[in-house]
């Protein structure tokens, strides 16, 4: 039964996150590229502050794995790679803190396009 409850939490946790973006695509004119730089910087933001880990505390998978769990990452390994090696880190820890799911981000979507050959829109 433990493993149902966090499993409800990281879907109520994901849940209002895509709510959230679905009212901001309804109800203003944020096209869906700034809705997701909104979203990563949030998580940078918030990561920052502190408060971002206590939404991944309660929702687990349904907080690291959307944009704000991206930008929580970068903000996460910033800090870490500044303890480590001063000021410097700022400029590195975000990127290798990310590494891996900037490349699977990358690997995939190659591999997708190379399986379902995406041509351009036409307008």
């Amino acid at each position: 039964m433990e493993v149902f409850g966090e499993y409800l939490r990281a879907f109520i946790c994901g849940g209002i996150f895509c709510l959230i973006g679905q009212i901001l695509i309804d109800k203003t004119k944020l096209t869906p590229a700034k809705i997701l730089v909104i979203y990563v910087v949030a998580g940078v933001v918030l990561g920052g502050l502190g408060i971002y880990k206590y939404i991944v505390a309660f929702g687990g998978a349904g907080a690291t794995l959307p944009l704000t769990g991206f930008g929580y990452n970068l903000a996460k390994g910033v800090a870490k790679a500044v303890a480590e090696k001063g000021i410097f880190g700022a400029l590195t820890g975000g990127v290798t803190a990310a590494a891996a799911g900037i490349t699977a981000a990358i690997f995939f979507g190659y591999l997708i396009a190379l399986i379902f050959k995406p041509k351009s829109k036409s307008m």
